[in-house]
Protein backbone atom coordinates (compact mmCIF):
# COMPACT_ATOMS: atom_id res chain seq x y z
CA UNK A 1 0.00 0.00 0.00
CA UNK A 2 1.02 3.56 -0.72
CA UNK A 3 2.98 5.15 2.04
CA UNK A 4 0.78 6.51 4.59
CA UNK A 5 0.97 7.73 7.83
CA UNK A 6 -2.21 5.79 10.21
CA UNK A 7 -2.95 5.46 14.07
CA UNK A 8 -5.54 4.37 16.52
CA UNK A 9 -6.78 6.18 19.44
CA UNK A 10 -8.94 4.40 22.33
CA UNK A 11 -10.50 5.18 24.89
CA UNK A 12 -10.87 2.45 27.78
CA UNK A 13 -14.00 1.95 30.61
CA UNK A 14 -12.81 1.37 33.66
CA UNK A 15 -14.68 -0.75 36.50
CA UNK A 16 -13.96 -0.73 40.45
CA UNK A 17 -15.39 -2.67 43.47
CA UNK A 18 -18.79 -1.90 44.10
CA UNK A 19 -18.19 -0.78 47.87
CA UNK A 20 -15.96 1.96 46.90
CA UNK A 21 -12.86 1.00 48.99
CA UNK A 22 -10.48 0.86 45.90
CA UNK A 23 -11.90 4.45 44.70
CA UNK A 24 -13.51 5.59 41.58
CA UNK A 25 -12.87 4.73 38.32
CA UNK A 26 -11.71 8.09 37.36
CA UNK A 27 -9.06 7.84 40.14
CA UNK A 28 -7.70 3.97 38.68
CA UNK A 29 -7.36 5.86 35.35
CA UNK A 30 -5.36 8.89 36.95
CA UNK A 31 -3.21 5.70 38.83
CA UNK A 32 -2.64 3.93 35.90
CA UNK A 33 -1.53 6.93 33.75
CA UNK A 34 1.22 8.29 36.76
CA UNK A 35 2.62 4.69 37.44
CA UNK A 36 3.48 4.46 33.48
CA UNK A 37 4.94 8.35 33.90
CA UNK A 38 6.33 8.27 37.27
CA UNK A 39 6.86 4.72 38.04
CA UNK A 40 7.70 2.91 34.96
CA UNK A 41 9.40 6.37 33.06
CA UNK A 42 8.23 5.65 30.04
CA UNK A 43 7.42 9.05 28.70
CA UNK A 44 6.91 12.98 29.32
CA UNK A 45 4.02 14.05 31.68
CA UNK A 46 3.02 17.02 29.94
CA UNK A 47 4.46 20.39 31.88
CA UNK A 48 1.59 22.70 30.34
CA UNK A 49 -1.80 23.21 30.02
CA UNK A 50 -2.80 21.87 26.44
CA UNK A 51 -6.11 22.75 26.71
CA UNK A 52 -8.98 23.86 29.76
CA UNK A 53 -9.44 20.14 30.56
CA UNK A 54 -6.21 19.59 29.66
CA UNK A 55 -3.90 21.25 32.86
CA UNK A 56 -0.37 19.99 33.60
CA UNK A 57 0.14 16.15 34.38
CA UNK A 58 -2.84 15.16 33.06
CA UNK A 59 -1.32 13.33 30.38
CA UNK A 60 1.88 13.41 28.31
CA UNK A 61 4.63 11.45 25.36
CA UNK A 62 5.56 8.15 25.93
CA UNK A 63 8.97 7.18 24.67
CA UNK A 64 7.26 4.70 22.04
CA UNK A 65 6.10 7.61 20.29
CA UNK A 66 2.60 6.92 21.61
CA UNK A 67 0.30 9.57 23.60
CA UNK A 68 -1.64 8.49 27.15
CA UNK A 69 -3.70 10.89 28.97
CA UNK A 70 -6.88 11.16 30.74
CA UNK A 71 -10.17 12.47 28.72
CA UNK A 72 -13.29 13.08 30.38
CA UNK A 73 -12.51 10.27 33.18
CA UNK A 74 -11.39 7.86 31.17
CA UNK A 75 -7.68 6.93 30.14
CA UNK A 76 -7.09 7.29 26.11
CA UNK A 77 -4.25 6.30 24.50
CA UNK A 78 -2.60 7.19 21.16
CA UNK A 79 -0.80 5.02 19.31
CA UNK A 80 2.32 6.38 17.71
CA UNK A 81 2.57 7.30 13.67
CA UNK A 82 2.78 4.25 12.08
CA UNK A 83 3.45 3.73 7.88
CA UNK A 84 3.09 -0.72 8.37
CA UNK A 85 -0.18 -1.84 9.17
CA UNK A 86 1.39 -4.75 11.70
CA UNK A 87 3.21 -2.26 13.08
CA UNK A 88 0.11 -0.47 14.31
CA UNK A 89 -1.74 -3.50 15.48
CA UNK A 90 1.45 -4.36 17.66
CA UNK A 91 1.37 -0.65 18.59
CA UNK A 92 -2.06 -0.98 19.83
CA UNK A 93 -2.06 -4.07 22.07
CA UNK A 94 0.75 -2.45 24.01
CA UNK A 95 -1.18 -0.60 26.22
CA UNK A 96 -3.58 -3.23 26.74
CA UNK A 97 -0.65 -5.41 28.04
CA UNK A 98 1.08 -2.65 30.07
CA UNK A 99 -2.42 -1.48 31.79
CA UNK A 100 -2.45 -5.26 32.59
CA UNK A 101 1.19 -5.41 34.23
CA UNK A 102 0.37 -2.56 35.99
CA UNK A 103 -2.60 -3.80 37.63
CA UNK A 104 -0.68 -6.99 38.80
CA UNK A 105 2.47 -4.62 40.05
CA UNK A 106 0.09 -2.76 42.31
CA UNK A 107 -1.93 -5.65 43.47
CA UNK A 108 -5.47 -4.67 41.85
CA UNK A 109 -6.10 -6.77 39.03
CA UNK A 110 -8.67 -8.86 40.82
CA UNK A 111 -10.60 -5.68 42.28
CA UNK A 112 -10.07 -3.23 38.88
CA UNK A 113 -11.24 -3.96 35.73
CA UNK A 114 -10.39 -2.34 32.34
CA UNK A 115 -12.32 -3.08 28.97
CA UNK A 116 -11.32 -2.29 25.11
CA UNK A 117 -14.87 -1.57 24.14
CA UNK A 118 -17.09 1.05 23.01
CA UNK A 119 -20.75 0.98 25.14
CA UNK A 120 -21.93 0.99 28.67
CA UNK A 121 -25.14 -1.05 28.78
CA UNK A 122 -25.98 0.44 32.06
CA UNK A 123 -26.20 4.41 31.38
CA UNK A 124 -25.91 4.45 27.24
CA UNK A 125 -22.44 6.21 27.24
CA UNK A 126 -20.05 5.31 24.38
CA UNK A 127 -16.55 4.75 24.24
CA UNK A 128 -14.84 6.14 20.71
CA UNK A 129 -11.86 4.27 18.57
CA UNK A 130 -10.78 7.00 16.74
CA UNK A 131 -8.67 5.86 13.48
CA UNK A 132 -6.58 8.69 11.78
CA UNK A 133 -5.21 8.59 8.17
CA UNK A 134 -2.97 10.83 6.28
CA UNK A 135 -3.89 12.33 3.31
CA UNK A 136 -3.42 14.52 0.33
CA UNK A 137 -4.08 18.00 0.46
CA UNK A 138 -4.49 18.18 -3.27
CA UNK A 139 -7.32 15.65 -3.39
CA UNK A 140 -10.68 17.51 -3.20
CA UNK A 141 -12.24 16.53 0.20
CA UNK A 142 -15.79 17.38 0.14
CA UNK A 143 -16.40 16.32 -3.44
CA UNK A 144 -14.52 13.56 -3.97
CA UNK A 145 -13.26 12.20 -0.47
CA UNK A 146 -16.43 11.89 1.43
CA UNK A 147 -18.78 10.77 -1.01
CA UNK A 148 -16.44 7.92 -1.69
CA UNK A 149 -16.40 7.22 1.82
CA UNK A 150 -19.39 6.63 2.99
CA UNK A 151 -21.01 3.93 1.13
CA UNK A 152 -17.86 2.12 2.47
CA UNK A 153 -17.79 3.39 5.78
CA UNK A 154 -21.94 2.39 6.26
CA UNK A 155 -20.97 -1.22 5.33
CA UNK A 156 -17.53 -1.81 6.40
CA UNK A 157 -19.13 -3.01 9.90
CA UNK A 158 -19.84 -6.21 8.12
CA UNK A 159 -16.41 -7.51 9.07
CA UNK A 160 -14.94 -4.87 11.18
CA UNK A 161 -17.78 -4.39 13.95
CA UNK A 162 -16.83 -5.95 17.65
CA UNK A 163 -20.66 -6.86 18.08
CA UNK A 164 -22.90 -5.80 21.19
CA UNK A 165 -26.25 -7.53 22.89
CA UNK A 166 -29.33 -5.28 22.34
CA UNK A 167 -29.35 -1.21 21.48
CA UNK A 168 -29.82 2.09 22.30
CA UNK A 169 -31.32 5.15 20.77
CA UNK A 170 -29.64 8.79 20.62
CA UNK A 171 -31.62 11.82 20.82
CA UNK A 172 -30.71 14.90 20.25
CA UNK A 173 -32.65 18.08 21.84
CA UNK A 174 -31.92 21.59 21.37
CA UNK A 175 -28.40 20.46 20.73
CA UNK A 176 -27.84 17.96 23.76
CA UNK A 177 -27.48 14.82 23.19
CA UNK A 178 -29.33 12.06 25.60
CA UNK A 179 -29.41 8.20 25.28
CA UNK A 180 -32.24 5.52 26.03
CA UNK A 181 -32.74 1.87 25.78
CA UNK A 182 -34.68 0.87 23.09
CA UNK A 183 -37.09 -1.83 22.45
CA UNK A 184 -34.70 -3.82 20.46
CA UNK A 185 -33.85 -7.38 21.63
CA UNK A 186 -30.59 -9.41 19.95
CA UNK A 187 -27.30 -8.78 19.04
CA UNK A 188 -25.79 -6.21 16.47
CA UNK A 189 -22.92 -6.48 14.83
CA UNK A 190 -21.88 -3.03 15.60
CA UNK A 191 -21.51 -1.05 19.19
CA UNK A 192 -21.07 1.97 17.80
CA UNK A 193 -23.51 1.97 15.13
CA UNK A 194 -26.70 3.01 17.37
CA UNK A 195 -24.58 6.03 18.85
CA UNK A 196 -24.02 7.75 14.84
CA UNK A 197 -26.15 10.56 14.18
CA UNK A 198 -24.95 12.55 10.85
CA UNK A 199 -23.18 11.94 8.50
CA UNK A 200 -20.04 14.77 8.60
CA UNK A 201 -19.09 16.96 11.30
CA UNK A 202 -16.59 18.81 12.18
CA UNK A 203 -16.53 18.86 16.20
CA UNK A 204 -16.61 15.76 18.07
CA UNK A 205 -18.06 17.18 21.56
CA UNK A 206 -21.07 18.19 19.48
CA UNK A 207 -22.55 15.60 17.11
CA UNK A 208 -21.09 12.14 16.64
CA UNK A 209 -20.60 11.57 12.55
CA UNK A 210 -19.36 8.86 10.64
CA UNK A 211 -16.89 11.41 9.17
CA UNK A 212 -15.36 14.42 11.38
CA UNK A 213 -14.05 17.18 9.17
CA UNK A 214 -12.02 18.72 11.31
CA UNK A 215 -9.04 19.97 9.74
CA UNK A 216 -5.80 19.45 12.03
CA UNK A 217 -3.06 17.72 9.60
CA UNK A 218 -0.69 17.77 12.58
CA UNK A 219 1.94 18.02 9.87
CA UNK A 220 2.56 20.65 6.51
CA UNK A 221 -0.48 21.59 6.24
CA UNK A 222 0.30 22.72 2.38
CA UNK A 223 0.87 18.95 1.60
CA UNK A 224 -1.58 16.96 4.39
CA UNK A 225 -5.05 17.03 6.09
CA UNK A 226 -5.58 14.12 8.51
CA UNK A 227 -9.19 11.83 8.23
CA UNK A 228 -10.37 11.63 11.93
CA UNK A 229 -13.05 8.44 12.13
CA UNK A 230 -15.30 8.43 14.73
CA UNK A 231 -17.02 5.52 13.24
CA UNK A 232 -14.92 2.44 14.14
CA UNK A 233 -15.70 -0.22 16.95
CA UNK A 234 -12.97 -0.97 19.43
CA UNK A 235 -11.79 -4.34 18.44
CA UNK A 236 -9.84 -6.87 20.44
CA UNK A 237 -8.97 -9.32 17.30
CA UNK A 238 -6.16 -8.55 16.00
CA UNK A 239 -7.01 -9.83 12.32
CA UNK A 240 -9.98 -7.86 12.19
CA UNK A 241 -8.09 -4.59 13.44
CA UNK A 242 -5.55 -5.14 10.50
CA UNK A 243 -8.61 -5.65 8.26
CA UNK A 244 -10.47 -2.73 8.89
CA UNK A 245 -7.31 -0.83 8.58
CA UNK A 246 -6.07 -1.79 5.88
CA UNK A 247 -8.67 -2.31 3.52
CA UNK A 248 -9.50 2.00 4.73
CA UNK A 249 -5.83 2.51 3.26
CA UNK A 250 -6.33 0.83 0.26
CA UNK A 251 -9.62 2.89 -0.33
CA UNK A 252 -7.53 6.14 0.02
CA UNK A 253 -4.94 4.44 -1.88
CA UNK A 254 -6.79 4.55 -5.03
CA UNK A 255 -8.94 7.70 -4.51
CA UNK A 256 -5.13 9.49 -4.73
CA UNK A 257 -5.10 8.02 -7.35
CA UNK A 258 -7.91 8.89 -9.58
CA UNK A 259 -10.09 5.81 -9.47
CA UNK A 260 -13.14 5.57 -7.78
CA UNK A 261 -16.15 2.65 -7.76
CA UNK A 262 -18.95 3.51 -9.82
CA UNK A 263 -21.56 5.90 -7.43
CA UNK A 264 -22.69 3.77 -4.71
CA UNK A 265 -24.60 6.60 -2.76
CA UNK A 266 -26.85 5.79 -0.52
CA UNK A 267 -30.22 7.18 0.10
CA UNK A 268 -29.80 7.52 4.24
CA UNK A 269 -26.34 6.67 5.33
CA UNK A 270 -27.34 6.78 8.75
CA UNK A 271 -30.30 4.67 8.53
CA UNK A 272 -28.74 2.10 7.03
CA UNK A 273 -25.54 2.23 9.36
CA UNK A 274 -27.82 1.21 12.33
CA UNK A 275 -30.07 -1.31 9.75
CA UNK A 276 -27.09 -3.57 8.70
CA UNK A 277 -25.93 -3.50 12.49
CA UNK A 278 -29.11 -4.53 13.34
CA UNK A 279 -29.91 -6.80 10.64
CA UNK A 280 -31.02 -10.26 12.12
CA UNK A 281 -30.72 -12.00 8.28
CA UNK A 282 -27.64 -10.82 7.48
CA UNK A 283 -28.35 -10.17 4.59
CA UNK A 284 -27.54 -6.34 4.54
CA UNK A 285 -29.42 -4.76 2.39
CA UNK A 286 -29.15 -1.09 1.80
CA UNK A 287 -31.05 1.86 -0.59
CA UNK A 288 -29.00 3.50 -3.03
CA UNK A 289 -29.90 6.96 -3.74
CA UNK A 290 -30.35 6.11 -7.41
CA UNK A 291 -33.07 3.75 -6.14
CA UNK A 292 -31.73 0.52 -6.44
CA UNK A 293 -30.64 -1.85 -3.54
CA UNK A 294 -27.55 -3.75 -3.17
CA UNK A 295 -26.04 -6.07 -0.40
CA UNK A 296 -23.18 -4.87 1.91
CA UNK A 297 -21.34 -7.41 0.94
CA UNK A 298 -21.25 -6.60 -2.77
CA UNK A 299 -20.89 -3.06 -2.01
CA UNK A 300 -18.26 -4.25 -0.49
CA UNK A 301 -17.07 -6.33 -3.08
CA UNK A 302 -17.28 -3.18 -5.73
CA UNK A 303 -14.39 -1.56 -3.60
CA UNK A 304 -12.46 -4.30 -3.25
CA UNK A 305 -12.68 -4.88 -7.00
CA UNK A 306 -11.61 -1.35 -8.04
CA UNK A 307 -8.09 -2.05 -5.54
CA UNK A 308 -7.08 -5.03 -6.63
CA UNK A 309 -7.55 -3.58 -10.36
CA UNK A 310 -4.89 -0.88 -9.29
CA UNK A 311 -3.09 -1.67 -6.31
CA UNK A 312 -2.65 -5.65 -6.83
CA UNK A 313 0.95 -6.23 -6.29
CA UNK A 314 2.22 -3.25 -4.49
CA UNK A 315 3.70 -5.20 -1.90
CA UNK A 316 3.09 -7.84 0.54
CA UNK A 317 1.17 -5.44 3.15
CA UNK A 318 -1.57 -4.43 0.36
CA UNK A 319 -1.89 -8.36 -1.05
CA UNK A 320 -2.30 -9.36 2.85
CA UNK A 321 -5.23 -7.08 2.59
CA UNK A 322 -6.71 -7.87 -0.93
CA UNK A 323 -6.72 -11.41 0.17
CA UNK A 324 -8.19 -11.41 3.20
CA UNK A 325 -9.88 -8.74 1.83
CA UNK A 326 -11.81 -11.17 -1.05
CA UNK A 327 -11.82 -13.85 1.36
CA UNK A 328 -14.08 -12.96 4.09
CA UNK A 329 -16.32 -11.41 1.84
CA UNK A 330 -17.16 -14.81 0.64
CA UNK A 331 -17.27 -16.24 4.20
CA UNK A 332 -19.82 -13.83 4.99
CA UNK A 333 -21.98 -14.67 1.97
CA UNK A 334 -21.31 -18.24 2.56
CA UNK A 335 -21.95 -18.68 6.38
CA UNK A 336 -20.65 -16.33 8.82
CA UNK A 337 -19.78 -18.79 11.59
CA UNK A 338 -16.73 -19.67 9.49
CA UNK A 339 -15.21 -16.57 10.91
CA UNK A 340 -15.35 -17.49 14.29
CA UNK A 341 -11.13 -17.06 14.42
CA UNK A 342 -10.89 -13.99 12.58
CA UNK A 343 -13.49 -11.62 13.18
CA UNK A 344 -14.78 -10.00 16.18
CA UNK A 345 -18.39 -10.09 16.12
CA UNK A 346 -18.68 -13.35 14.83
CA UNK A 347 -16.61 -14.70 17.60
CA UNK A 348 -18.42 -13.06 20.55
CA UNK A 349 -22.05 -13.97 18.76
CA UNK A 350 -20.69 -18.05 19.20
CA UNK A 351 -19.78 -17.31 22.22
CA UNK A 352 -23.22 -16.01 23.78
CA UNK A 353 -24.86 -18.29 21.90
CA UNK A 354 -23.03 -21.42 22.91
CA UNK A 355 -23.46 -19.84 26.63
CA UNK A 356 -27.33 -19.03 25.59
CA UNK A 357 -27.69 -22.96 24.79
CA UNK A 358 -26.14 -24.04 27.80
CA UNK A 359 -27.96 -22.29 30.33
CA UNK A 360 -31.50 -21.86 28.28
CA UNK A 361 -31.82 -18.05 27.70
CA UNK A 362 -33.16 -15.41 25.55
CA UNK A 363 -31.33 -12.56 24.07
CA UNK A 364 -33.06 -10.35 26.46
CA UNK A 365 -31.41 -11.75 29.94
CA UNK A 366 -29.08 -9.09 31.39
CA UNK A 367 -26.35 -12.17 31.85
CA UNK A 368 -25.70 -11.55 28.17
CA UNK A 369 -25.16 -8.04 28.49
CA UNK A 370 -22.21 -9.04 31.16
CA UNK A 371 -21.11 -11.66 29.29
CA UNK A 372 -20.44 -8.79 25.98
CA UNK A 373 -18.61 -6.87 28.03
CA UNK A 374 -16.25 -9.83 29.23
CA UNK A 375 -15.85 -10.28 25.81
CA UNK A 376 -13.56 -6.95 25.77
CA UNK A 377 -11.81 -7.02 29.40
CA UNK A 378 -7.96 -6.95 29.38
CA UNK A 379 -7.28 -9.70 31.91
CA UNK A 380 -5.60 -12.38 30.16
CA UNK A 381 -7.05 -14.70 32.73
CA UNK A 382 -10.76 -13.02 32.97
CA UNK A 383 -11.66 -11.62 28.97
CA UNK A 384 -13.81 -14.15 27.08
CA UNK A 385 -11.21 -12.87 23.49
CA UNK A 386 -8.04 -13.58 25.32
CA UNK A 387 -9.41 -17.09 26.37
CA UNK A 388 -10.01 -17.63 22.60
CA UNK A 389 -6.79 -16.36 21.91
CA UNK A 390 -4.78 -18.59 24.61
CA UNK A 391 -6.24 -21.78 23.15
CA UNK A 392 -4.85 -20.67 20.05
CA UNK A 393 -8.77 -20.73 18.53
CA UNK A 394 -8.31 -17.07 17.02
CA UNK A 395 -5.56 -15.64 13.98
CA UNK A 396 -3.30 -13.25 15.07
CA UNK A 397 -1.02 -11.05 13.09
CA UNK A 398 1.39 -10.06 15.71
CA UNK A 399 4.17 -11.61 18.06
CA UNK A 400 4.42 -11.33 21.83
CA UNK A 401 7.87 -10.14 20.92
CA UNK A 402 6.30 -7.71 18.92
CA UNK A 403 3.99 -6.30 21.79
CA UNK A 404 6.54 -6.45 24.27
CA UNK A 405 9.10 -3.81 21.67
CA UNK A 406 6.51 -1.78 20.95
CA UNK A 407 5.49 -0.66 24.55
CA UNK A 408 9.04 0.64 24.97
CA UNK A 409 10.50 1.62 21.20
CA UNK A 410 9.23 3.66 18.76
CA UNK A 411 8.66 2.72 14.89
CA UNK A 412 11.83 3.31 13.25
CA UNK A 413 10.46 4.94 10.06
CA UNK A 414 8.47 7.97 11.16
CA UNK A 415 8.93 10.84 13.07
CA UNK A 416 8.44 9.11 16.22
CA UNK A 417 10.91 8.45 16.35
CA UNK A 418 12.91 11.55 16.53
CA UNK A 419 10.77 12.90 19.35
CA UNK A 420 11.18 9.91 21.26
CA UNK A 421 14.92 10.60 21.19
CA UNK A 422 14.67 14.22 22.04
CA UNK A 423 12.25 13.39 24.55
CA UNK A 424 14.99 10.47 26.51
CA UNK A 425 17.77 13.44 26.78
CA UNK A 426 14.81 15.87 28.09
CA UNK A 427 14.39 13.51 30.39
CA UNK A 428 17.49 12.75 31.46
CA UNK A 429 18.40 16.01 31.86
CA UNK A 430 15.29 17.45 33.32
CA UNK A 431 14.77 20.09 30.91
CA UNK A 432 11.31 22.11 30.58
CA UNK A 433 9.74 21.80 27.09
CA UNK A 434 6.45 21.21 25.34
CA UNK A 435 5.98 18.62 23.65
CA UNK A 436 3.60 18.19 20.31
CA UNK A 437 2.61 15.51 17.48
CA UNK A 438 4.70 17.70 15.34
CA UNK A 439 6.91 20.49 17.44
CA UNK A 440 8.88 20.65 20.57
CA UNK A 441 9.52 23.83 22.19
CA UNK A 442 12.21 24.86 24.68
CA UNK A 443 13.18 27.64 26.77
CA UNK A 444 16.11 29.19 24.57
CA UNK A 445 15.04 27.32 21.39
CA UNK A 446 13.26 27.68 18.33
CA UNK A 447 10.96 24.90 18.16
CA UNK A 448 12.19 21.64 16.40
CA UNK A 449 9.93 20.87 13.96
CA UNK A 450 8.97 18.02 12.32
CA UNK A 451 6.11 18.55 9.68
CA UNK A 452 6.63 15.48 7.83
CA UNK A 453 5.91 13.24 9.46
CA UNK A 454 7.76 10.58 7.14
CA UNK A 455 10.92 11.67 7.99
CA UNK A 456 13.35 10.52 10.88
CA UNK A 457 15.52 13.59 11.27
CA UNK A 458 18.07 11.93 12.68
CA UNK A 459 20.59 15.14 11.11
CA UNK A 460 18.68 17.44 12.79
CA UNK A 461 18.50 15.41 16.14
CA UNK A 462 22.10 14.74 16.38
CA UNK A 463 22.15 18.41 15.67
CA UNK A 464 19.51 19.50 18.16
CA UNK A 465 20.97 17.37 20.98
CA UNK A 466 24.76 19.08 20.59
CA UNK A 467 23.43 22.57 21.04
CA UNK A 468 21.03 21.45 24.04
CA UNK A 469 24.40 19.71 25.36
CA UNK A 470 26.13 22.97 25.10
CA UNK A 471 24.05 25.67 26.97
CA UNK A 472 24.71 24.62 30.25
CA UNK A 473 28.24 25.49 30.18
CA UNK A 474 27.65 28.62 28.24
CA UNK A 475 25.04 29.71 31.20
CA UNK A 476 27.73 28.86 33.58
CA UNK A 477 30.14 31.08 31.61
CA UNK A 478 27.77 34.44 32.05
CA UNK A 479 26.90 33.12 35.45
CA UNK A 480 31.14 33.21 36.56
CA UNK A 481 31.55 36.60 34.14
CA UNK A 482 28.21 38.22 36.41
CA UNK A 483 29.96 37.04 39.32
Amino acid sequence: MSRRIFGIETEFGCMTDTDGSIGSPEGTAALVRDYIFHDLKLGMSDMHYRDWGEPPGNGGFLFNGGRLYIDMGHLEYATPECIGLFDLIAYDRAIERLIMTILDDVGLSEDISFFKNNIDHFTGATFGCHENYQLRRDIPFYKVVIPTLMPFFVTRQIYAGAGRVGGHEEILEFGDAHHRRDNFVGFQISQRADHIVTEIYEWIQFSRAIINTRDEPLSDYTKYRRLHLLVGDSNMSEYTTALKVGTTALVLDFIEEGHRPRDLSLSNPIQAIKDVSRDQTFRWIVELESGGTISAIDLQREYLNVAAQVLQGRDADTDWVLTEWESVLDDLEASPERLTDRIDWVAKKWLLETFMEEEDLDWDDPWLESLDLEYHHLHPQKGLYYALESQGDVKRVTTDEQIEAAIRNAPENTRAKARAHVMRYLFENRLPCIIDWNQIYFTHEDPFEMKDPFEIYEAEVESLLKRLREQPRTASRKRRIRI
